[in-house]
């Protein structure tokens, strides 16, 4: 009976179109939307995908980026009404679900090979 009404209005709470296709490895431009008073507008932040987590309306995925030298990392839940869109910039190929090792890497090392398409 719980779980009835848990999934009704967790599946109200779900984004009605689905954001683009990704996955780990992933570059993408995560379009957010920032409140400044009363002026709205978008920002991007642009990297690689290095973890998804959870499922249905509390998905969240991990998106990290070198930023002036230090490495940068930024969690989106992904039905969040602040995601307006997400890009795929580069489809990568990796061997692993969490990229974590990223973290400890830098320069040519932390580069994923681009998964390639027939």
């Amino acid at each position: 009976m719980k779980n009835a009404i848990l999934d009704k209005i967790e599946k109200e709470q779900l984004k009605k179109e689905p954001l683009s296709d990704f996955s780990i490895g992933d570059t993408v431009r995560v379009h957010v939307k920032i409140r400044e008073g009363e002026k709205e507008r978008i920002q991007v932040y642009t990297g690689v995908v290095i973890a998804r987590d959870g499922e249905g309306a509390t998905e969240t995925f991990t998106v990290r980026r070198i930023s002036y030298g230090e490495g940068v990392e930024r969690v989106f839940p992904l039905h969040a009404p602040t995601i307006a869109a997400v890009e795929v910039e580069r489809k990568g190929k990796t061997r692993r679900a969490k990229l974590y090792y990223l973290r400890d890497l830098s320069g040519k090392k932390a580069r994923i090979k681009e998964k390639r398409t027939k």
